[in-house]
């Protein structure tokens, strides 16, 4: 909800107001969302707010990590490839399928999850010249 336009009340009126007064803060509520959008303008992932016993945001410079792809629910082969990716700018069927050890079968199918969960884009239609790269995010 606070990647959209919300209420808000601040924790600590008096320390908002503090900030308010100091020129450090506009009005509560904005915060967040502004801060889900400088990130996009950046094109870097959006943040992540959490509450752990406090208020937390994560700030992530890059969301093709390992961890991120796993939390995502890709496979071992699918988290190589986007690895791969990340090194070499592209990959193609052929190199997929070398890579993990797989049938071109097993390799589109994993590609089409790829695509479908907006880690890479395809570009190209079908055959030789067909590619994917990271999508932009």
């Amino acid at each position: 909800m606070l990647k959209q336009d919300h209420g808000s009340i601040p924790r600590n009126r008096h320390i908002a107001y503090v900030f308010f007064l100091a020129g450090l803060i506009e009005k509560w509520g904005s915060g967040t969302k502004r801060m889900v959008e400088l990130c996009r303008e950046a094109g870097l992932p959006e943040p992540e707010f959490k509450e752990e016993g406090g208020f937390v945001v994560e700030f992530y410079k890059d969301i093709y990590t390992e961890e991120y792809l796993a939390k995502l629910g890709l496979n071992e082969r699918q988290i190589k490839a986007v690895m791969y990716v990340r090194e070499k700018g592209r990959i193609t069927n052929k190199e997929y399928q070398e890579i993990n050890k797989v049938s071109k079968k097993t390799a589109s199918r994993d590609f089409e999850e790829l695509v479908k969960k907006d880690v890479l884009k395809k570009v190209g239609i079908t055959g030789k010249g067909t590619y994917y790269s990271l999508k932009d995010l």
